[in-house]
């Protein structure tokens, strides 16, 4: 049974809570790492958690497969108004400790590799160490999609776009839907059925890509 570690499904609202069970529909065995809940809690802001939790959940399960980046770090500041700290913070949570997590990940697959799929933003406005630190997260991806294909791992940045996880009130939801081409907006749940596929052996082809699916609003 592959063996899938998938961060920020703490939120019973949120995607990864979705993805979770969907992934164990598809016979992946998943585990979840949040500091409030989770298989394995964990505080990603320290830079030694990362690998500690690759580590760990290697020592009890055996190689993991596949790695879902969901957790973010997110408080709403602009230029004029963001703290070194917060700054600081947002990097360590949603690009530094991806980037280590990605590493360890890569040091510990099998023959069979693996995949990596982490989520990104394109909110910057009013949300900027937030928009930034994600901006920085979409590279590593990409990155690692080059460095370690020869390790038969495929990596992707999934944005996708206005999911209603329990933010939007109803003026936002019917602003947002009036700009969706398909009439709706998008569900975790569609954010969890693309997930499964780019995970499964049938989507991992597709790799070192920033894939807008937010079902044409980002067009």
């Amino acid at each position: 049974m592959p063996l899938a570690l998938v961060t920020g499904a703490a939120r019973p609202d949120s995607i990864a809570a979705r993805i979770v069970p969907r992934l164990r529909a598809d016979g992946w065995l998943v585990v979840t790492s949040d500091l409030a809940a989770g298989d394995y809690p964990c505080d990603l802001a320290d830079p030694h958690t990362p690998g500690e939790l690759i580590d760990r959940v290697r020592a009890d399960h055996g190689p993991v497969h596949a790695l879902v980046l969901s957790h973010a770090h997110g408080v709403e500041s602009g230029i004029l108004d963001t703290t070194a700290e917060s700054f600081d913070r947002h990097v360590a949570v949603n690009a530094r400790a991806s980037l280590l997590m990605i590493a360890a990940f890569a040091r510990q697959v099998d023959e069979t590799g693996g995949a990596i799929l982490a989520f990104t933003s394109d909110h910057t406005n009013g949300n900027l160490p937030y928009g930034a630190s994600k901006g920085a997260l979409d590279r590593i991806v990409i990155s690692a999609a080059r460095e370690l294909g020869p390790k038969n791992i495929s990596a992707n940045v999934v944005n996708p776009g206005p999911i209603d996880t329990g933010w939007m009130d109803a003026e936002t939801r019917t602003a947002l839907t009036a700009h969706q081409p398909l009439g709706r907006l998008g569900t975790p749940q569609d954010i969890a059925d693309i997930t499964a596929f780019l995970l499964s052996d049938a989507g991992r082809w597709i790799s070192g890509q920033l894939l807008h699916t937010d079902g044409g609003f980002s067009a």
